[in-house]
């Protein structure tokens, strides 16, 4: 077994220039960085909001590992049933019981198990189960089963929630990241009890727009306050994420490297 395990974890994929990001960027990032597994957050995957079959299947041709998603997991009716039939795509796992899907799944690479667990933040979004009472429980639930690495997604819209879960998980689980409002933080790190860390991973998709929409629209609706809809910008892509080096053996973090990758 090697002494490192490294795991890329990127944010939310939005629409069509999410998906080409991935094509075009991550089979050369996989090769020059010698990344083994590879996950995103897909639940703005078709057109912004919700996933289909085939954006699914587009994503997992660019050679990612796992999905993640949140709140817009429900907005296309494809989505769920995509749910209840790959353990490679969750939902957040603090949604009540008879929620289509699961929100944690524990996946394979080699000799090499690792558990993945999907929560989502209560704050300016749907009440429902307490995530950081759901995590805890389904991380030491997976470590008793001797499974040592564990990569968490906490898909919330404060900052303030992401931190909290970071310092609540920290050498409870191997990597900590958040999603959901498309910008990336800088502040990657190891915690001190070994996790590794950052606020939010931020997104893939087009670079010159407004959290991956088109950014006259989005300042249309911010001068007028009239509900204009959304949709996806065009033009040059990136992706955003973190990469972090775990040890195999014990699930710590090792090391840390912000990701962001622009293609024009």
């Amino acid at each position: 077994m090697n002494n490192h395990f490294r795991v890329l974890m990127l944010g939310d994929v939005i629409g069509q220039p999410g998906r080409r990001a991935l094509n075009e960027i991550l089979p050369s990032l996989k090769k020059s960085k010698e990344i083994d597994f590879i996950g995103i957050n897909g639940e703005n995957l078709a057109g912004g909001f919700g996933l289909t079959e085939k954006t699914v299947q587009e994503a997992f041709f660019s050679g990612i590992s796992f999905i993640t998603t949140g709140n817009h997991v429900w907005d296309k009716k494809d989505g769920l049933d995509i749910l209840k039939r790959d353990p490679r795509i969750l939902r957040p796992a603090n949604y009540p019981e008879g929620a289509p899907g699961r929100g944690y799944t524990v996946l394979t690479k080699g000799d090499v198990k690792v558990g993945i667990i999907n929560l989502q933040g209560r704050k300016y979004l749907p009440e429902i189960e307490c995530p950081f009472r759901r995590g805890l429980e389904i991380a030491k639930k997976l470590r008793e089963e001797g499974v040592k690495i564990l990569l968490t997604d906490l898909h919330a819209e404060v900052t303030s929630e992401k931190v909290a879960m970071g310092w609540y998980l920290d050498g409870k689980v191997s990597m900590m990241v958040g999603t959901h409002t498309h910008v990336q933080t800088s502040d990657s790190r190891i915690l001190p009890n070994k996790t590794a860390y950052q606020t939010d991973l931020g997104m893939c998709g087009a670079r010159d727009s407004v959290i991956g929409m088109r950014s006259e629209i989005a300042l249309e609706r911010f001068l007028t306050g009239l509900p204009v809809r959304f949709e996806v910008a065009k033009g040059p892509v990136m992706i955003n994420g973190l990469m972090a080096d775990l040890n195999p053996q014990t699930g710590e973090a090792l090391a840390v490297e912000r990701i962001w990758v622009e293609r024009t």
